[in-house]
């Protein structure tokens, strides 16, 4: 279906995917992206199930999209999801309900809608979480995961760090200007970004309405981060983070990541011995999934996925 929401972010004409609509449990209309749903090249192939980051929406996968639904030798059906409160769908008129949980329910309902019964996972940051969500409730669904620069520890520094980011970000009053703040504040992480890199992430994060710039996500979403007390330990995940452990599983973690440490993704191979791990050179938290190598280093490892699943 196409979509004609004022304020969405255009996206290329050549895109072809679809913006389909679906209904929460609770009723709230949802949105996710459809890459090669109805491409006869990507049936017989699992399907690639995208879910973003706390604040982040479907068009951080658009570009991973088009090279997976495309690939000459093993195109793939994917589809992204924007959870409640961000990009295409719908906002919460209760706060309360931006939770981990709620977000793997509506997930659920839209596999449901969209006929997807078994799927590789891509989770970048909450998206991960998520995953650690299903590994404990619905692992079925779960064919193979790659946790994008998430894991059962996370560091309160990193969610310090973000934090701090979603608070104090100046409003940028131009797309260029866009693209200058997010350099600014991430370049020290993110240095294999190019200008044209950041001027696409701007895209990514911000949507123009009323004629002005802002994120692309309810404000009240960061109400979640108030009550998180930084000082005292965050709970771990461990026992669902094995759970996750009985199918394929592959970790990527940015080279200067805050979020994920090289000490949590040490201890994640010790636990599952079975997990790949790849460090992303000049990134952060989270590493782009369209950049640095990284759409051959998935390719492979859902080749190998399927090698396995035919044996």
């Amino acid at each position: 279906m196409a979509d004609n929401k004022p304020g969405a972010a255009a996206m290329p004409a050549a895109s072809r995917h679809e913006d389909v609509y679906f209904s929460a449990s609770d009723g709230l209309k949802l949105h996710a992206a459809d890459y090669g749903r109805h491409d006869p090249a990507t049936r017989g192939r699992l399907p690639v199930v995208c879910l973003p980051g706390l604040t982040r929406n479907t068009r951080d996968f658009h570009d991973l999209a088009l090279i997976l639904s495309r690939d000459e030798k093993a195109p793939r059906r994917v589809v992204s999801f924007d959870y409640r409160g961000r990009g295409r769908s719908g906002w919460d008129k209760d706060p309360s309900r931006y939770t981990i949980v709620v977000e793997a329910e509506d997930l659920l309902s839209g596999m449901a809608a969209l006929g997807l019964e078994h799927a590789i996972f891509i989770g970048t940051s909450r998206g991960g979480l998520i995953m650690h969500v299903l590994a404990a409730t619905r692992p079925g669904i779960m064919a193979a995961g790659v946790l994008n620069d998430i894991g059962p520890v996370i560091e309160g520094a990193g969610l310090a760090q973000i934090k701090a980011y979603l608070s104090r970000t100046p409003r940028p009053k131009t797309w260029d200007d866009a693209a200058q703040i997010l350099a600014e504040a991430h370049s020290k992480s993110f240095s294999a970004l190019t200008e044209a890199d950041w001027a696409d992430f701007a895209r990514a994060i911000y949507v123009e309405k009323a004629g002005k710039l802002v994120p692309d996500y309810d404000p009240a979403l960061l109400d979640g981060l108030k009550g998180v007390d930084l000082n005292t330990p965050l709970p771990t995940l461990w026992p669902q983070f094995e759970g996750l452990g009985g199918m394929p599983l592959m970790a990527l973690r940015g080279e200067h990541s805050t979020l994920l440490s090289e000490k949590t993704l040490t201890d994640m191979k010790a636990r599952v011995p079975s997990l790949q791990t790849v460090t992303i050179p000049g990134h952060g938290h989270a590493p782009i999934l369209h950049l640095s190598g990284i759409p051959q280093i998935l390719r492979d490892f859902f080749a190998s996925v399927d090698k396995q699943r035919r044996h």
